[in-house]
């Protein structure tokens, strides 16, 4: 029965969100409109199944979501940051830096999901990955102390992405 299912729905979650885009494309609610994006749902996984040869093997979705949910406060706790930091300090007294993490991560999903966490947040920009993937450059607008955020970003958005894609 598993591979049946897996045959039928390579990928379940990606099937209902494909129909579920389409059905805001089209700005209305029908069952005609429903039933065709199921069908495009479960045709595009399966015809781009190919382009997808490493993908993750284990997935925590409810994880995810808490992750999701820190970083969406990050970004709003960043964003009144930053406007303090362009509203009331002149230019001159800026720390921005270039800093280096490590990283412990090895999927590329994980790490392009860190990568753009590190850049939606206001005062960063992930700026490079080495050729190994094993370490990513990072500019801060204001750092005081780069290694604390080298750490913060480890412990905030590293640890919970290991334990997502683990």
């Amino acid at each position: 029965m598993g591979r049946a299912y897996r045959w039928l729905l390579p990928h379940p979650l990606l099937t209902l969100l494909l129909a579920a885009v389409w059905i805001l494309l089209q700005n209305e609610f029908s069952s005609g409109m429903f039933v065709f994006g199921l069908i495009l749902g479960v045709l595009i996984p399966k015809l781009t199944a190919q382009f997808w040869p490493d993908r993750p093997v284990q997935f925590n979705p409810a994880r995810m979501i808490s992750y999701m949910l820190v970083v969406m406060w990050d970004i709003m706790v960043a964003n009144v940051q930053v406007a303090w930091i362009v509203l009331t300090r002149p230019n001159s007294k800026l720390r921005p830096a270039w800093i280096v993490v490590p990283l412990d991560l090895r999927q590329p999903e994980a790490i392009t999901i860190l990568a753009g966490t590190i850049t939606l947040t206001p005062g960063t920009v992930s700026a490079d990955l080495s050729s190994e993937g094993h370490s990513l450059l990072v500019h801060a607008l204001d750092a005081p102390d780069p290694d604390a955020i080298r750490d913060e970003i480890k412990h905030r958005y590293e640890r919970r992405l290991k334990e997502i894609f683990a």
